[in-house]
């Protein structure tokens, strides 16, 4: 079959939308018709050259629509079923997914090489180059054959054109301070970066009931809206938001530092491993050039103070349970996400709404279809 779709060819070069031809589905997968696809910062590590994946490859890990077609073997969903698209694939049964942490499931291996997890590809152009799909989802074409394991049946009542957030983001955000860091009722927090993750880890933070939420960033749209959602205090650097939480916890330091900012760097690392106190814990779950070592710290610090750095993909949450538990409270109202989205765009629009990723004039840019 067609598809229409964004592709890389290289990095720092825009996407082009481009025509290409998809099998349909194998033993274990599905055909989806994407109705929307999130707009999240990692694409951007492709553009960048920070996540260099195999080129060339169809864009976008963040996905939501409807199933047209199973594969045989299929047992997860059925034709006609919505679907949200999990960007880590889980099958359920590895020692990772059966032992609850389903963010790292083996099947993940190949998310950058854009590949099925058996090293076969099902897009190719006119002249038979295999075209991988970042993820295994490639979000930014209208169809896409997939694996069973990546996608996650949801209520069809729920709208799929805000949906598609809980792909990524929101998990990843909200699982960052409610999973990995573990923020309890009356904690103190500090949180590095207010975008598509950064916002919801906000909100995570909130449901949890800490204290403070005390957020840094140097947009003040993003500050704003951060005190919109539920943060206690917004600074643009790291000076004034220690300087804050040090007058806040009378000198005792924040029970977790949650790092979302888009590349992470050594000096919000070191920030964050100063801002936590005795016993606390810095999450990191923003990215870089895995080349790049970003973690130089006092061990000493660490040890005398049993202070923790960990990382977390996915926030630590699991797909298969967290993105209907996070609808459902959407559902129920406590859960904001019609207010994450600023602007949406059709498929021909994706390099303009990366760009306006980059000048920070979005929260969240979502692709309708």
């Amino acid at each position: 079959m067609k598809i229409k779709a964004a592709v890389l060819f290289e990095a720092h070069k825009p996407f082009e939308i481009i025509e290409l031809d998809m099998d349909g589905p194998g033993p274990g997968e599905v055909l989806i018709k994407y109705v929307a696809a999130g707009l999240c910062h990692s694409d951007l590590h492709l553009l960048d050259g920070d996540l260099p994946p195999r080129f060339p490859i169809v864009g976008g890990h963040e996905g939501s629509g409807i199933i047209e077609e199973v594969g045989p073997g299929v047992t997860k969903v059925k034709p006609g079923d919505h679907v949200v698209c999990s960007f880590i694939p889980n099958c359920g049964t590895c020692r990772y997914c059966s032992t609850g942490r389903q963010s790292l499931c083996d099947m993940g291996a190949t998310i950058l090489e854009g590949s099925m997890t058996d090293g076969s590809f099902r897009r190719r152009d006119s002249k038979g180059t295999e075209f991988g799909a970042m993820c295994m989802l490639g979000t930014f074409a209208d169809r896409a054959t997939i694996s069973q394991h990546s996608v996650v049946k949801v209520d069809d009542w729920l709208p799929l054109e805000i949906a598609v957030l809980v792909g990524c983001g929101v998990p990843s955000g909200w699982g960052t301070a409610v999973y990995a860091g573990g923020v309890r009722a009356g904690d103190s927090v500090i949180i590095y970066g207010i975008g598509g993750l950064g916002i919801n880890a906000v909100q995570g933070a909130v449901h949890s009931g800490a204290k403070h939420v005390i957020v840094v960033d140097p947009l003040e749209f993003k500050r704003n809206q951060a005190l919109k959602f539920g943060a206690t205090h917004a600074f643009a650097d790291y000076a004034s938001a220690q300087e804050k939480l040090t007058e806040l916890t009378w000198g005792q330091g924040a029970d977790q530092a949650l790092i979302l900012v888009g590349t992470v760097d050594e000096e919000v690392v070191q920030a964050a491993t100063a801002a936590i106190g005795k016993g606390g814990t810095v999450v990191i779950t923003g990215l870089a050039d895995p080349a790049a070592l970003t973690v130089h710290v006092s061990g000493t610090d660490l040890t005398l103070n049993q202070k923790t750095i960990k990382g977390t993909l996915f926030g630590s949450a699991n797909p298969q349970y967290d993105i209907v538990r996070l609808l459902r409270l959407y559902d129920a109202g406590q859960l904001k996400l019609d207010e994450l989205i600023t602007t949406t765009y059709s498929l021909e629009q994706v390099n303009e709404g990366y760009q306006d990723l980059r000048d920070g004039k979005n929260m969240r840019g979502v692709i309708h279809f």
